[in-house]
């Protein structure tokens, strides 16, 4: 067993099956083989039983890591300030740190040196995303919409001043906006006096 025949997966990630397919072995010494090239630094564990070789996750592009927050936690889509720097709406910058909104729970997966950051959200606040190259996303104005929600609770926070207003449409945030709470709604407003 050859840890560069992995190299033949052709995908970002993959499964102990996967593995097991490669080296033509049972699915439980794949698990075992796995587990000890995650303590050697050979491979990353993401979450259970999906993997990636380390030489991969070093280079993994920032697009790459948006399609492996969707697949962390399911169901969820890219969202707040890194839905925002993805389309150029801010002049924030983010390094190894992906905010996603999911439906499951809040959670933080701290992963080879990057940080994906999951917010959960009321199950009828879970749209305006769609799928772009390999991940979902929140439109800018939803992305938008979720930050002033959750910062309107007291669960996140947005650099307003980073932003380029000028860009947002504002006809598509009002339709979204009517779906949101009232003081999601009175912050928004107030955005747009200042």
């Amino acid at each position: 067993m050859k840890y560069s025949s992995l190299r033949s997966i052709n995908r970002l990630y993959f499964t102990y099956q996967d593995v097991a397919k490669v080296f033509k072995i049972t699915e439980d010494a794949a698990r075992v083989s796995c587990s000890r090239y995650v303590k050697e630094g050979l491979l990353v564990r993401l979450k259970p039983n999906f993997y990636i070789l380390m030489e991969k996750w070093d280079n993994v592009e920032f697009t790459e890591r948006l399609s492996l927050a969707n697949v962390l936690q399911v169901p969820s889509y890219v969202s707040l300030t890194t839905a925002l720097v993805y389309y150029e709406y801010t002049t924030q910058v983010q390094q190894n740190f992906i905010e996603s909104i999911g439906l499951k729970r809040t959670k933080t997966f701290n992963i080879g040196g990057a940080v994906f950051n999951y917010a959960k959200i009321a199950k009828d606040l879970y749209f305006g995303f769609e799928k772009v190259e390999s991940c979902y996303i929140a439109t800018p104005e939803k992305a938008l919409m979720d930050a002033i929600y959750l910062e309107s609770y007291g669960r996140y926070r947005i650099d307003v001043s980073s932003l380029d207003l000028s860009r947002f449409n504002k006809d598509e945030i009002g339709r979204i906006l009517i779906k949101f709470p009232e003081r999601t709604i009175k912050r928004v407003q107030n955005l747009w006096k200042t």
